[in-house]
This record gives structure tokens, C-alpha cells and sequence, in this order.
């Protein structure tokens, strides 16, 4: 038994879910979300709350049923708080800024790099050396926030770099005479 699949998600107060078929819409005081399920698993909705069971015994019927309420619980989460990814940036003269829909870095590299902030998904910098990526779809702010970070990842013996708010960069020591 899934003990991630077995809890039904709650649905709070101000969101409406519907089905049909396999796909669930959540509509929420955020925005709205959709997830379609496989076929290995059944959504029901009952008593404000969703509930997912697997179709059979087999073991793919029992991967979807936990993967498939995870889904629709993030649904939830996205359209009631939404989802915020807080990013760092370490290193002298490294800084942010938002201009319009573009995100301006300046990373100690010969040009700065401008990054196209996609749609469903909001950057700001509340102070130069910190960006924080929201928005109501978890894999999105994860995905623009990961490609902030490829501009300049942490290196490990100044630390310099950008960096996840609660990472931890393993520091190495430098040469030795």
C-alpha cells in the first residue's frame, strides 16, 4: 500500500476542483491547473477532497497512485500559495536587477547576461545580490530558477557564485606552499 497515495487531497476553502475522465482542473484564488492522470490510476471527487486509487495490483498501477496524488496536492499548493524559489548571489560586483520582463546579471563575465523571464513565472530582486522566482507551477519556477543558476554555479573554494538560499556549498581548501 502507497502510504503517499493513500490520503485524499483537501481541497481549502475558495478552490474548486473537477474531473473529467483522467484529468483534474483546480481553480484557485492564484489562477488554474490541470493534471491528467494514466489510465492506472482512478480520481474521484467526493466530500471537498480528491481521492486517488490504483486500477489493479500491478506495479505500474502502484508507482502512478503515489506520483498521481503528489500531482494533484501540488496542484492545490500552486493555486492557494504558489510555489518560490530564493536565489544568492556571492562574489564582488556580482548583482541582479529587473528590467521589465528581463533579468539583467552581471557575473564577472566579459558582457551581462540577459535573461527572458517566461510566462506563469515572476522574477524580482529584492536587493542586488538576492532573486526570488514565484509562480503557481512548481516544475517552472524550479526549471527558470535552475537556468538562473547555470550562469554561474557556487565553485567550491571562495564560494563565489549563484547559489539556492538554503544550500550549503562544500568549501575546499585552496594550495598549499
Amino acid at each position: 500500500m502507497s502510504r503517499i497515495g493513500k490520503p485524499p487531497v483537501e481541497l481549502p476553502s475558495g478552490v474548486e476542483a473537477t474531473i473529467s475522465g483522467q484529468t483534474v482542473e483546480v481553480k484557485g484564488p492564484k489562477g488554474t491547473r490541470s493534471f491528467t492522470a494514466t489510465d492506472d490510476v482512478t480520481l474521484t471527487l467526493a466530500d471537498g477532497a480528491v481521492t486517488v486509487t490504483p486500477r489493479g495490483n500491478s506495479k505500474r498501477a502502484r508507482q502512478q497512485w503515489g506520483t498521481s496524488r503528489t500531482q494533484v496536492a501540488n496542484l492545490v499548493t500552486g493555486v492557494t500559495n504558489g510555489f518560490k524559489k530564493e536565489l544568492e548571489i556571492s562574489g564582488v560586483g556580482y548583482r541582479a536587477q529587473m528590467q521589465g520582463s528581463t533579468l539583467k546579471l552581471t557575473l564577472g563575465l566579459s558582457h551581462d547576461v540577459n535573461y527572458e523571464v517566461p510566462e506563469g513565472v515572476t522574477v524580482t530582486t529584492p536587493k542586488a545580490t538576492e532573486i526570488v522566482v514565484e509562480g503557481i507551477d512548481q516544475q517552472h519556477v524550479g526549471e527558470v530558477a535552475a537556468k538562473i543558476r547555470e550562469w554561474r554555479k557556487p565553485e567550491p573554494y571562495k564560494g563565489k557564485g549563484i547559489k539556492y538560499k538554503d544550500e550549503y556549498i562544500f568549501r575546499k581548501e585552496g594550495k598549499k606552499k
